[in-house]
């Protein structure tokens, strides 16, 4: 598979089926992802793979406190969003919903749906990517490279992924359960496994906007 038709055909799979990741082949993705480029190499992640009675252990920790939000001054976005960015979240979401044939009034379906992100939509192995807090944004962003080449390498030996920053609700929690110094904290999770190919969710694609909306060429 070609890097194009990789960022073409990557989506958020929001439905796995539960057959397991052999832990190699996990590792054979990270093993490609660890050549993410970083400024000055400093290589600011570390990565937290749970699988069987521990990713069962993380659901449980959802369970008992549904209503968590442990985000603090890192939250996955900011303050009254403004266009076009809140129009973009807006639609993704009906988007998703109309697909699952779940109305807007349907409150308790949506919040069923919600509550699916933290059993990984079913995916058989979670992902979690932890960062210094002392780090700064630059390092921020390279985390992002790192996951998105975690990401495409799934892809290219057929498993499927969903980025799920959802975890930054349980971010101190997380870090109690597994043992992170007062330093680290967990960015966000990532679910990994086998989609679920007849599942209608994962008919979903989100837009893109067109170059022009967001690129300017000067000099050329």
């Amino acid at each position: 598979m070609d890097v194009s038709t990789a960022l073409k055909s990557r989506i958020s799979t929001r439905a796995f089926r539960p057959d397991p990741l052999p832990d190699g082949l996990v590792r054979d993705i990270l093993e490609v992802a660890r050549w993410a480029p970083s400024g000055g190499n400093l290589q600011p992640w570390k990565v937290i793979a749970v699988a069987g009675a521990e990713k069962d252990a993380i659901t449980a920790i959802a369970r008992a406190n549904p209503g968590a939000d442990e985000a603090g001054e890192r939250t996955v976005y900011p303050a009254n969003l403004w266009e076009p960015y809140r129009t973009r979240r807006f639609k993704i979401g009906e988007d998703m919903y109309a697909l699952l044939d779940i109305p807007r009034e349907d409150k308790p379906a949506r919040i069923r749906r919600y509550l699916e992100n933290y059993r990984f939509f079913g995916a058989p192995v979670g992902l979690f990517f932890v960062i210094d807090r002392r780090m700064g944004h630059g390092q921020w962003a390279h985390l992002g490279m790192f996951m998105q080449s975690v990401a495409l390498a799934a892809l290219e030996r057929g498993v499927a992924s969903c980025m799920q920053e959802i975890w930054v609700n349980y971010r101190e929690t997380l870090a109690r359960h597994f043992g992170l110094p007062d330093e680290e904290m967990v960015y966000c999770g990532m679910a990994l496994g086998y989609a679920d190919t007849t599942a209608p969710v994962n008919r979903l694609r989100s837009d893109r906007a067109p170059i022009d909306e967001f690129a300017s060429f000067r000099g050329f």
